[in-house]
């Protein structure tokens, strides 16, 4: 091989002796510039989509023209109790699960009462002897007061002295005092009876008024005391609420307390159901201002019930001027008026769909609020807003950026 052609072979070193590096990038980055460029200016070209600013069809309720005041609260029941024992005990059974509907006087739980049942059967026997003594000093009585008799026939014949015939009476006094002194020793021993009757009862659990258990808080061997001082103790069994008595309780302004009053007209939304509106009134306001809040509680009644509503829910209320007619009970889609416009002399509207203005032919309706109702689009489609002359039907639209 040449000696000449080997020198061809060598790195080339810039100065510093360092490899020089190829600057290609610079070359690459402006390449994929020009490549977007022309790719954006394409597809506006070829496309021809057109800007638009859209708005969304909604569900409306007619009774928002004319609502007053909105607020928001919670449900709760007017009717609520913690069940317990008046007695200390262990728990032996319980008979519900949360959810369960009891009645008034219903048996909910029962606490271990051998002891207070002992007690009774001891009273009980204590009254049973009570009365046997009565029944035998009626005996005597009877006894007594006939001798007496015969005593006081014999003394009148001179047939016996005048002491066997006091000895007589003071026999009948004795049998007599006897009576009544056995007569309240039965008043005692029934009174004690009754008071181990109460006993035994204290051990037992049962529901104030008809209700359904919202919570168990104690299983079976728990222990139970009354105010719960006992470490590792409990104190309510369960929880129970009378759902006939679910209300809301809402907080307002104390300076919007002027548009409301008792009796009022209301709409309650739940947020666990928000596609539906139940009638109510207010029920009593409490004569109260919350200092820290600078609120007035303002308690809701429910006029129209339904079976899902349940305490400690979210809930919005509206004051409404006057109670809602029977067609306005019900949602209807709006729109905003902007969203409406003359086309071949109908009512149009245009729906963004696919990247595409749909020209769709609609009826108008009654105003609520800020929204037009309208009839012939669904909640939830996205309609173009303050349509121009180049929205036809069938253009190529996109929703503008905000």
């Amino acid at each position: 091989m040449d000696r000449n052609d080997l020198t061809r072979l060598k790195i080339e070193r810039a100065a510093g002796g360092t490899l020089r590096p190829r600057r290609r990038w610079p070359l690459v980055a402006a390449s994929i510039v020009v490549v977007l460029v022309i790719g954006a200016f394409a597809v506006g070209r070829f496309t021809g989509a057109i800007q638009v600013e859209t708005a969304t069809v909604a569900n409306a309720w007619p009774s928002q023209s004319y609502t007053l005041l909105n607020a928001t609260g919670y449900v709760v029941p007017e009717r609520k109790a913690a069940l317990s024992s008046k007695a200390t005990g262990r728990l032996e059974w319980l008979g519900v699960l949360e959810g369960s509907r009891v009645k008034g006087g219903e048996i909910v739980a029962r606490l271990e009462s051998r002891d207070v049942q002992a007690a009774l059967d001891q009273a009980a026997a204590q009254v049973n002897v009570a009365r046997a003594n009565l029944e035998q000093g009626q005996a005597e009585l009877r006894d007594a007061e006939a001798n007496y008799r015969r005593s006081t026939d014999l003394l009148a014949k001179k047939f016996i002295s005048g002491a066997q015939h006091d000895a007589d009476t003071a026999r009948l006094g004795k049998a007599r005092a006897a009576i009544a002194s056995q007569k309240a020793a039965v008043v005692s021993a029934e009174a004690n009876r009754q008071a181990a009757e109460v006993a035994v009862e204290q051990t037992v659990i049962r529901a104030p008024f008809d209700a359904i258990v919202l919570t168990k808080n104690a299983d079976v061997g728990d222990n139970i005391t009354p105010f719960s001082s006992a470490v590792g103790a409990k104190g309510a069994v369960v929880t129970v609420a009378d759902m006939d008595t679910l209300e809301v309780e809402a907080d307002v302004a104390e300076s919007s307390i002027a548009k409301i009053a008792v009796g009022q007209p209301c709409e309650i939304q739940l947020d666990a159901l928000p596609d539906l509106r139940l009638g109510a009134a207010v029920s009593r306001i409490v004569p109260t201002v919350d200092r820290s809040k600078a609120t007035v509680l303002v308690k809701v009644r429910f006029v129209e019930k339904d079976a899902r509503v349940l305490p400690d829910m979210s809930a919005k209320v509206a004051f409404l001027e006057r109670a809602p007619a029977a067609d306005e009970k019900k949602a209807v889609t709006a729109v905003q008026p902007g969203a409406i416009v003359e086309r071949d002399g109908k009512k149009t509207v245009f729906v963004l769909k696919d990247d595409k203005a749909h020209a769709i032919t609609v009826g108008t309706g009654r105003r609520i609020g800020d929204l037009v109702e309208v009839q012939g689009v669904k909640a939830g489609e996205r309609v173009v807003l303050n349509p121009n002359d180049k929205v036809k039907d069938g253009v190529a639209a996109t929703a503008a950026k905000k």
